[in-house]
């Protein structure tokens, strides 16, 4: 790389960390929030490091010694700074904050990670995490609900089975999940460079590191995806149809990105087979428990149809025609469904053929749905954030040798 090719990615590298440095500077100063406040002022400390080790390259990398003139080094401290130091403070300090309250200057985990517990519980007693919210005698309230797959509990099993400690905190189990899913595909891919732009769009950005310490379960179902990724490119279909549909199964909004994945390994029988396989196996058992209870928590609540509403209330155009009332919402669930059909036009008509291209039609697609969803959350844009790096790391994976992958069907 040249020298001014290499200032330009400095000069980049300096505006990405101070807008990051904002961001969580203003979450720190005006959040509602308890958790985000603590992760806006360590993720502003990180931020503002990285930021100077940007500078300090851009005008002095030559007084510095080899092993800190790494790009990737202020990525690390981030990562320490930004996601684990705040998320060790936030799961001790859960230990004396009760849950379950209305004062969410208190709340040390977001409800999310409260939920996702108790459906654990509810699993191992009632085999099912649904409950049936006609039959509770009061009017239900949005807490009853489990907006979640099947498969969401088993990272509440650790605190159902024994009990409360920082390390069976459900966002533990998330960084698990994630970490070892991309492990996992850095293995599978032979252990390819990481380009730092995609890192930092991926690992380092404060959408990710927010979400990793305030819940954590939107990464486990991004890193599943990433994984299934990699396991297609190194045509390993059956292998990755069981992750995809372990990733449908944790949370429905995984299914944009399936699709997509779907597309690109068309006339795969492996993969399909293997994909129905697990789906069944995880949805079945507890559909047939109360078949109800599952429509209503898993698929009516995140569509906005449940006897109680969603909270998720980002200013998104599916949630501002939402408001106008009944036709604001069919208005809403059209839009959705357009969008949807629209995305899915333009795979069929013009597939995907690298697996660069299928993370791009992800951003696509999952922007689509999280704009247009009747109910919809700010920290859900992490998804479009983590496959655009994402992009960028299979491009230069792809870049690098003649993909292994070739679709069936190729136009």
């Amino acid at each position: 790389m040249s020298n001014n090719a290499r200032a330009g990615q400095l000069l980049l590298d300096l505006g990405m960390y101070l807008g990051f440095a904002v961001f969580a500077r203003a979450t720190s100063l005006w959040s509602e929030f308890y958790g985000y406040r603590v992760w806006g002022d360590f993720a502003f400390v990180a931020y503002v490091l990285a930021a100077v080790h940007a500078l300090v390259l851009l005008l002095w990398s030559q007084w510095l010694p080899a092993r800190l003139r790494s790009r990737t080094l202020p990525i690390w401290l981030v990562v320490v700074v930004g996601f684990a130091a705040p998320l060790a403070k936030l799961v001790v300090t859960r230990l004396g904050a009760p849950d379950w309250t209305n004062t969410p200057w208190t709340w040390s985990a977001q409800p999310n990670v409260w939920v996702i517990e108790r459906s654990a519980q509810l699993l191992l007693a009632n085999g099912t995490p649904y409950i049936d919210v006609t039959a509770l005698g009061r009017t239900p309230d949005v807490n009853d609900y489990t907006p979640y797959g099947p498969l969401m509990p088993v990272f509440g099993l650790p605190r159902a089975l024994f009990g409360t400690s920082p390390l069976t905190d459900a966002r533990i189990m998330f960084a698990i999940t994630a970490v070892v899913a991309v492990a996992v595909s850095l293995r599978v891919l032979g252990r390819p460079r990481v380009p730092v732009r995609a890192a930092q769009l991926a690992v380092a950005g404060p959408l990710t590191l927010l979400t990793a310490t305030v819940s954590g379960e939107d990464l486990a179902v991004i890193a599943l995806l990433g994984l299934a990724a990699a396991l297609v490119l190194r045509e390993k279909p059956g292998w990755a149809g069981a992750v995809v549909a372990m990733a449908v199964s944790i949370k429905l909004i995984a299914l944009p990105g399936a699709v997509v994945l779907t597309v690109l390994v068309l006339g795969r029988r492996r993969y399909f087979g293997a994909f129905a396989g697990v789906f069944a196996l995880v949805n079945v058992p507890v559909l047939l428990v109360d078949p109800g209870a599952f429509v209503e928590h898993a698929i009516r609540f995140p569509a906005g149809a449940a006897h109680v509403r969603s909270p998720a209330a980002s200013p998104f155009p599916g949630h501002l025609l939402t408001e106008l009332g009944p036709s604001g919402h069919a208005a809403a669930l059209a839009l959705l469904v357009a969008g949807g059909v629209a995305n899915l036009l333009w795979l069929l008509l013009r597939r995907p053929e690298t697996v660069a291209d299928v993370m791009k039609r992800i951003v696509v697609g999952m922007s689509t749905a999280i704009l247009l969803m009747p109910a919809s959350r700010f920290g859900y844009l992490v998804y479009p954030v983590v496959f655009l790096g994402a992009m960028l790391f299979f491009a230069a994976v792809e870049r690098k040798r003649v993909p292994t992958f070739q679709p069936v069907l190729s136009g």
